[in-house]
């Protein structure tokens, strides 16, 4: 993570990390399991018998009750069209609840859904307990109730409540307008859209906001309206009866998010990110990337794709068992890596709403592994005014040396093979070179001279990449010159293509790696190949199964 904010320190305006979209449901305790209906309807309600007709009075109730709120609060009920999507449709009416600064429900969906509920049977056979019925859990379509509620703490919110016993309830919130709402009580200035935060006056504030999402917070606001809204019991009921909810997080989603400065550079990293990641991020990576080991037991995806939301809208997703990281671009300036949970036991969490501070600390470390892998990738950058500049001839005393064209091949094989020796060439003569590149490339000493060579190392000593003093006798590289052989040749062989930052804008490290032996180079001959896999990864990684040299660069 460090490196990325690094690299690309001079394009970012600001980044920060935080919860996106939170499901939670709530069960209720102490009626989830048939035993439990059972007891409550005979020993708590007094119920005879459990039937069919004394299940559908308390959805009939419920019901009748959610008409007389919507009715009394003048709040809008209606079915769900199909094809048409609810946050969009009740847009207007947020917007007229934020004009007016009022926080309540204000639009309510019916919407006919999947949901647990009971089926109640009579037994087969007769029993000594005439009342006796069977209870058993099932899974069917019946009404479901949208609230659409503007609370003041985590702002707009969503509450499904299931008409049909046991009453599941689910919410739907987003730690982005948790932020908002404590970015305003605070007075602090900032510019929001969607669920994005492009500019704000003080961000370590806003990370503050965004870090004080606690379970205590969502706990006390969701017990609020789920008394307000859920379906009714009496006092008596509740006394005699564990009604309380218990939360667990179905979905999370927590995003790391990047503000640029201009659009340029965004789209530029976007675009070589998919190109990397779907190349380079293999099954290993992946696994290193969640913390995880594979294994043949391995259930659910493990897999890159690049799926179009919409034209020109792209995401950039690795699956991994029921959880994804996903990468895209928004609004211009705004890049977000995300990672989303559909089963938090792929990660040994638990799915409690108390460990959702375990789950940050997991999912931080997740997403700063992706953008730390991301960076590596990326450090690879092109220097074009470098480039322009030893493409000029150079005069040196008397010498005049013609300039370096990046279409010359003699002088990409030339550069490949020094690089390929280490960052290091000590004691090397020039015939021991000749006969390296004959070697890694398949050429005959007619194809490319001992003469012709010498020529191109005098070509390099303007870089300077090598000092040679006469071209029988040792050269060695020079540590200033390994900048331009990089630069040259992975723009070359497509390992970095125009990216928008500087080439190298982090201090070279220093070397400590031994200087290379006088001993004759050993090359591993390759079959001939324009541009040589050498030193940078093939175009197409689905027709090339050549294994990949990547050499160690003194800034990387």
């Amino acid at each position: 993570m460090e490196l990325f904010t690094t690299l690309f320190s001079d394009l970012l305006v600001f980044v920060y990390h935080c919860f996106d979209r939170i499901v939670i449901h709530g069960y209720l305790s102490g009626l989830s399991r048939p035993e439990q209906v059972v007891h409550f309807f005979r020993q708590v309600v007094g119920a005879p018998v459990v039937s069919k007709e004394l299940l559908s009075q308390r959805t009939s109730d419920y019901q009748n009750w959610v008409e007389a709120f919507a009715r009394n609060h003048k709040v809008p009920i209606q079915w769900a069209e199909k094809g048409v999507r609810k946050e969009d449709y009740v847009q207007p009416w947020l917007r007229r609840m934020v004009r007016k600064d009022v926080y309540g429900v204000y639009f309510i969906f019916k919407s006919m859904e999947q949901g647990p509920t009971f089926r109640v049977t009579v037994p087969k056979y007769p029993t000594k307990d005439p009342n006796h019925r069977i209870l058993a859990g099932q899974r069917s379509r019946f009404t479901h109730d949208y609230f659409y509620i503007r609370d003041e703490v985590l702002g707009p919110i969503v509450m499904r409540v299931a008409t049909f016993f046991p009453f599941q309830a689910t919410y739907y919130l987003n730690g982005h307008s948790f932020i908002e709402q404590e970015l305003n009580r605070a007075k602090i200035g900032f510019r929001k859209s969607d669920n994005a935060f492009l500019a704000v006056d003080d961000v370590a504030a806003l990370q503050a906001a965004a870090d004080k999402l606690s379970p205590a917070i969502i706990r006390e606001r969701l017990d609020y309206w789920t008394l307000i809204l859920g379906p009714k019991f009496s006092a008596k009921e509740r006394k005699r009866i564990n009604l309380s909810r218990f939360y667990a997080i179905s979905q999370i989603e927590y995003c790391r998010n990047f503000i640029f400065k201009r659009h340029f550079p965004i789209h530029k990293l976007f675009e070589r990110s998919c190109e990397l990641g779907l190349w380079r991020l293999t099954s290993n990576k992946i696994s290193a990337i969640f913390g995880q080991r594979l294994h043949r037991r391995l259930s659910g995806k493990l897999a890159t794709v690049i799926d179009q939301i919409e034209h020109g809208h792209h995401v950039f997703r690795a699956y991994f068992k029921h959880a994804f990281l996903k990468q895209y671009e928004k609004f211009s300036t705004f890049l977000r890596n995300e990672l989303c949970s559909n089963n938090l036991n792929d990660f040994g969490l638990k799915k409690g709403l108390d460990h959702l501070q375990a789950v940050r600390e997991k999912f931080q470390t997740i997403t700063s592994h992706f953008a730390s892998f991301q960076a590596q990738w990326l450090n690879v950058h092109v220097d074009f005014p470098l480039l322009q500049r030893i493409a000029l001839p150079i005069t040196i005393g008397s010498v005049r040396y013609p300039g370096i064209k990046i279409h010359e091949t003699r002088i990409i094989r030339l550069m490949e093979v020094l690089l390929h020796g280490g960052t290091h060439v000590g004691g090397w003569t020039a015939k021991e070179i000749h006969q390296a590149i004959l070697t890694t490339f398949d050429l005959s000493s007619r194809a490319y001279g001992l003469n012709q060579l010498r020529y191109d190392l005098r070509k390099l000593k303007g870089m300077p990449c090598c000092s040679v003093t006469d071209p029988a006798t040792p050269i060695a590289s020079r540590r200033k010159g390994l900048r331009s052989l990089c630069s040259f040749s992975s723009f070359i062989n497509g390992c970095a293509d125009p990216s928008p930052t500087a080439a190298f804008i982090i201090n070279p490290r220093p070397n400590t790696d031994p200087t290379a032996s006088s001993k004759r180079p050993i090359t591993m001959p390759t079959k001939r190949s324009r541009p040589s896999s050498i030193c940078s990864p093939p175009r197409d990684a689905a027709r090339s199964k050549c294994c990949t040299v990547f050499v160690k660069h003194p800034s990387g």
